[in-house]
């Protein structure tokens, strides 16, 4: 059993890499089959139990003043959150201020440093918008 709880998102993900990793040995199971195995990990008797436990719960250090690090517009942060908001389950409208400023133009002739940032982050930890190469405009580490 494991104390730590995972987001919904990561919960789901595990549930593939079990899936995953059985079928490579060779063992067919369903995706209802992995969830349950997952809640059970946690201590849960049934994936019901657990989704209710963890549905709508940020993930872990996302709270007022909670720390966290990821990229913004590609540039590695590491921040504070100032104001945290549940629009939906599992995406959360975040204003984060960052430690240092990160200078958010490409070209060398000038730049434009950005210490506070806004966005929303969907059960990944990215945001929606995306740059012209597609990376995600902002990307929260879970």
């Amino acid at each position: 059993m494991t104390s730590h709880r995972p987001t919904l998102f990561q919960a789901k993900e595990q549930a593939k890499r079990l899936r995953a990793k059985r079928a490579a040995e060779g063992v067919q199971i369903g995706h209802a089959k992995a969830l349950e195995a997952v809640a059970q990990e946690y201590g849960f008797r049934d994936w019901n139990t657990f989704h209710a436990a963890i549905a709508n719960r940020p993930p872990e250090g996302w709270s007022l003043g909670g720390r966290v690090k990821g990229r913004y517009l590609s540039q590695p942060f590491q921040a504070t959150i100032i104001a945290l908001k549940m629009l939906r389950p599992g995406w959360y409208q975040l204003t984060l201020d960052l430690d240092e400023a990160v200078d958010v133009v490409t070209f060398d002739s000038f730049s434009n440093f950005r210490k506070r940032v806004h966005g929303v982050v969907g059960p990944a930890g990215t945001t929606q918008e995306k740059t012209s190469d597609g990376t995600p405009h902002l990307s929260i580490d879970l």
